[in-house]
């Protein structure tokens, strides 16, 4: 807020003005100007009910009407003014919206105005108007004291909620499986029901930077996504929201084309710390060159095969075995069969997709089944190729 005066009332004091003027301010009664002021404060949206007591706001009206007036008496404020910095960071703390603030910091010049011209007589209104300006940039100054203490406590809060938000957020990952009343208490202080329905997502090494653009602009739409470091991943999660047509929803779909891990946890908190290992684990399964989110759908058949090798499991070998006494055109051509059944579950879709005859489809398969032990149209034994082939 500014309360520069215009140029035509900006006049310089005259010599003889200080013993008139330090009486005018003499006549000024602190705790009259703080009662009067009270009395409009309280109709201020943001104020009515006051919230904070009404003995603060007295205490602290008072004393800014003695600064303010100290102020007037020296010419203005060549320092820092210490209520202004009080009330700032009260009412910063107390939740009061900056333009309730501003529309009650106005009051106090229009008080402080009133009661001037009230101690003044018909002589003074040269002398009033000599020193508007100071009035002016007095009360200015005071006021650009006050918000600029408010908005320092403001961020300072934020930074405090941020930090309470992350050990919140880190204690899920990292204590023992919180109780049902700490994992309540957690979800309260997060905003999200603690058995909400999550998507949960992780970026490993060169791609944590395209997340962290992502979030940022879900943010900025009015989206609500934590973040957390799991070790060499970052973890962003979210309640799962239907927002048709949204500029919210169009981001979440743009989140798909990253290459990330994709999980969608139905359990609520409770079940985050096991969603986002198999999240971080599906991301770390792309590959140079692969693009979009790794999804379960789309990565369980590989998660499955890198866990079986792990244990020392061979998956196929007895069928690469068996595959290689063939020549190399007709292990392509039951390869292909076999791959392409996989796909699509369907002799005949297969033949469409080979440009071949049913019957030529199904003797291929039925060859890959003799020379390997294992038949692709039998789920059981299919599914050791699907994993063994993901």
């Amino acid at each position: 807020m500014s309360l520069e005066p215009h140029r035509a009332l900006d006049s310089a004091p005259a010599p003889g003005d200080r013993e008139r003027w330090h009486r005018l301010l003499d006549a000024l009664d602190p705790d009259e100007l703080t009662e009067t002021f009270l009395a409009l404060v309280t109709t201020v949206p943001g104020y009515d009910p006051p919230p904070i007591p009404v003995s603060e706001l007295r205490r602290t009206g008072r004393l800014s009407f003695i600064t303010l007036i100290d102020g007037l008496r020296a010419g203005g404020f060549g320092e820092a003014v210490p209520v202004a910095t009080d009330v700032g960071v009260s009412r910063a703390r107390a939740g009061i919206p900056l333009p309730a603030l501003m529309t009650a910091i106005r009051n106090d010049f229009t008080v402080l105005w009133e009661a001037l011209t009230r101690a003044a007589d018909a002589d003074d209104a040269e002398l009033i108007v000599r020193h508007t300006g100071i009035v002016l940039r007095t009360v200015d100054d005071y006021v650009h004291q006050t918000e600029r203490a408010y908005a320092a406590e403001r961020e300072r809060m934020r930074e405090e909620a941020a930090s309470v938000r992350q050990g919140l957020i880190a204690a899920l990952f990292q204590d023992p499986q919180p109780l049902d009343q700490r994992l309540q208490d957690i979800a309260d202080a997060l905003g999200i029901p603690a058995r909400a329905r999550l998507v949960v997502l992780v970026a490993a090494g060169n791609d944590i930077s395209a997340l962290r653009v992502a979030v940022s602009e879900l943010e900025r739409a009015g989206g609500r996504v934590h973040t957390h470091h799991l070790g060499d991943a970052l973890v962003a999660f979210a309640q799962r929201v239907e927002l048709p047509g949204s500029r919210l929803e169009a981001l979440g779909r743009g989140l798909l084309d990253l290459r990330i891990g994709a999980v969608a946890e139905e359990s609520g908190l409770a079940g985050l710390r096991r969603a986002a290992a198999t999240a971080r684990e599906l991301a770390l399964l792309l590959g140079p060159g692969e693009t979009g989110a790794m999804t379960w759908d789309r990565g369980w058949a590989r998660l499955a095969a890198r866990r079986l090798v792990a244990t020392g499991n061979p998956l196929l070998a007895d069928v690469d075995g068996a595959l290689a006494a063939c020549g190399e055109a007709e292990r392509a051509r039951l390869e292909e069969a076999a791959r392409s059944y996989l796909r699509t579950g369907s002799v005949g879709a297969s033949a469409a997709e080979l440009f071949c005859h049913r019957n030529t489809l199904a003797n291929r398969l039925r060859r890959f089944a003799e020379l390997t032990g294992v038949d692709p149209t039998v789920p059981e034994q299919a599914a050791r190729l699907v994993v063994g082939w993901a």
